[in-house]
């Protein structure tokens, strides 16, 4: 893992964490259902992660690599 993605998954948990924060604050005009502010850092921060741990890199499968080779000559 890079430095700069090790950065980046830093940065999500940071988030994450932030979106903890701010789903448990405890106010009254929330009236127990929690923060949208809160869910959307969630959801920031989980998109973050993956792309960070690489699950978002492009992995091209034999057939296309095949095709590639072929398209190349």
């Amino acid at each position: 893992m890079t430095s700069a993605r090790m950065i980046e998954l830093a940065a999500a948990v940071v988030i994450v964490v932030g979106g903890v924060w701010l789903y448990r604050r405890n106010r009254a005009v929330d009236r127990g259902y929690g923060s949208q502010g809160a869910v959307l850092l969630f959801v920031a921060g989980a998109i973050m992660a993956i792309h960070a741990l690489g699950f978002m890199e492009y992995r091209p499968s034999a057939g296309e690599l095949e095709a590639m080779k072929d398209r190349a000559q």
